[in-house]
């Protein structure tokens, strides 16, 4: 295993060289503090990282995985190919914007604009599971791949999911779990909305077995016995005519 102490003063484009350099399939980087960019592109890698990565983390991203034990900023997995990348704690604006292929495993949050532009294409299939909640423009013209929203935080002050949730969505499914009490999310008229249980969502649960196994502190009984309001276009929606179909 390689180990690389990136610290304040090594630059993003070091750090991307000594990863690059290393023959070693795995790698642990330490003190890791705003580089961007990290494991771009990368494929055959297995990346551990302590600290905050900065923007674009996996972008690219063509087959390795990532762990960060922590929080990460923008953009995280944009345009990512294949390969996993699991997040330790809440991530910033824009995950898994345009992902093709490939999972994103977020314990804690995510800010606007995530699975914006995701697609899908025969076997690609991109997801992006988010523990807590998600900002506005969630699955903003999404065109393929699944996005679950679990909502699992259970503190007294909540911020609660954004507005605007699948804006101009003509592909793929959204499923968002409903605690007890919760309303039902608005969508706009080319989305279909249905309600179902967690047991009979076959789709997903390997996604919850995966996260559970990832976050042990995580109950899946307590994901499979929840109700979810799935998202999905609406065959008669507007924007069918206007993109090509896979």
């Amino acid at each position: 295993m390689t180990e690389i102490n990136a610290g304040i003063k090594m630059d993003f484009g070091e750090l991307n060289e000594k990863i690059r350099e290393s023959t070693d399939r795995e790698i642990s980087i330490k003190g890791c503090t705003g580089q961007r960019y990290i494991a771009s592109g990368l494929s055959g890698k297995k990346i551990e990282i302590d600290g905050i990565p900065g923007n674009a983390l996996g972008s690219y991203l063509d087959g390795s995985s990532i762990t960060v034990r922590g929080n990460v900023q923008d953009a995280t997995g944009d345009t990512m190919n294949c390969g996993e990348i699991v997040i330790h704690g809440n991530a910033g604006d824009a995950t898994g914007y345009a992902m093709r292929g490939g999972s994103i495993y977020i314990k804690g949050n995510t800010g606007y604009r995530a699975g914006i532009h995701m697609k899908a294409y025969k076997e690609q299939q991109p997801a992006l599971i988010i523990g807590g909640e998600a900002g506005s423009f969630l699955g903003e013209y999404q065109a393929g791949g699944i996005i679950a929203v679990l909502d699992i935080e259970q503190k007294a002050e909540r911020r609660g999911n954004g507005t605007f949730i699948a804006t101009g969505m003509h592909g793929g499914k959204i499923y968002m779990r409903l605690r007890t009490g919760a309303k039902v999310p608005e969508v706009p008229p080319y989305v279909k909305l249905t309600l179902g249980h967690g047991k009979d969502l076959a789709e997903i649960r390997p996604y919850l077995e995966k996260f559970c196994s990832y976050f042990g502190d995580v109950n899946l009984d307590s994901l499979i016995e929840s109700d979810y309001a799935v998202l999905e276009p609406n065959k008669d929606h507007p924007y069918k005519q206007t993109y090509c179909l896979n």
